[in-house]
């Protein structure tokens, strides 16, 4: 085990990635933040016990440990925006989804200490999570990695209004097969809540560079309202019944997406 991330090995074709689930800040670190950061808010707070049932499905699981405030595991390492032209955060965040400063007054990583946090905390994860996927490649025609996300319903500085419960991205259907994000869709559009596709969220770095039909590979990303299974004010706790009542569609859409997948053909790769 490492202090970077956890990892349960299934054998199903189907990899769970929760790349922001981490609450660490390293001790030699803490000093450069500012209070509101040293609260976290922009975790993906609690999927990984909001997606347990996965394991019922044998999938592998890989959730990090280190915050994103830290380094952000799904933005590339060049820092290049997956949105252009919009409001977001980078791979060293220096303000929080509301605008407010992470680091105190000259406290920000510059460009060696941003390049000595992808070698340390970056690349392990990308680099655990491309030998999970080879691995059952080995042994599957296709395989699915969904990205578990999460975020507040309600981020005036990042999009307009509320957003959808559910948000489904493949950038525009490029990193999975169209049946699998289909019947994905389908399940998702079958459920009690809102739902969109590609929309806000398109799918982040690593769906994007890891998504790739050709080689067996198909990723979705799910970034889903938090106000579906926990409260969203501090200190953020998981709301049981409000989770118990989503985790059936979660499940429905991936089982519905595994199933799509085990239809498809073999790829060369």
């Amino acid at each position: 085990m490492t202090d970077l991330y956890s990892l349960e090995r299934g054998t199903a074709p189907l990899v769970i990635s929760i790349p922001h689930l981490g609450t660490q800040i390293p001790e030699a670190l803490r000093h450069l933040y500012t209070e509101e950061a040293l609260t976290l808010t922009d975790t993906d707070w609690h999927l990984d016990r909001l997606y347990a049932f996965a394991r019922d499905l044998n999938a592998t699981m890989i959730g990090a440990k280190i915050s994103r405030y830290v380094i952000d595991l799904n933005r590339p390492p060049n820092d290049e925006s997956l949105y252009p032209g919009q409001t977001t955060t980078g791979l060293c965040p220096t303000e929080t989804f509301r605008g407010e400063p992470v680091y105190k007054p000259g406290c920000a990583p510059a460009e060696a200490e941003r390049a000595t946090r992808v070698a340390q905390y970056w690349q392990p994860y990308h680099n655990a999570l491309h030998t999970e996927l080879t691995r059952l490649r080995e042994h599957h025609k296709n395989v699915l990695l969904w990205e578990a996300h999460s975020i507040a319903s309600i981020l005036p500085r990042l999009f307009d209004n509320k957003l959808p419960d559910l948000n489904l991205g493949t950038q525009d259907g490029k990193t999975c097969a169209e049946t699998v994000q289909q019947a994905a869709i389908a399940a998702m559009q079958s459920s009690p809540y809102t739902s969109i596709a590609n929309g806000r969220f398109k799918g982040g770095y690593i769906t994007r560079s890891i998504g790739a039909p050709s080689t067996g590979i198909h990723a979705i990303q799910l970034e889903m309202c938090q106000s579906t299974y926990m409260n969203e004010a501090a200190p953020f706790n998981y709301e049981t019944a409000k989770a118990e009542a989503i985790q059936p569609t979660l499940r429905n859409m991936i089982t519905a997406s595994l199933d799509a997948l085990k239809q498809l053909a073999p790829t060369l790769a």
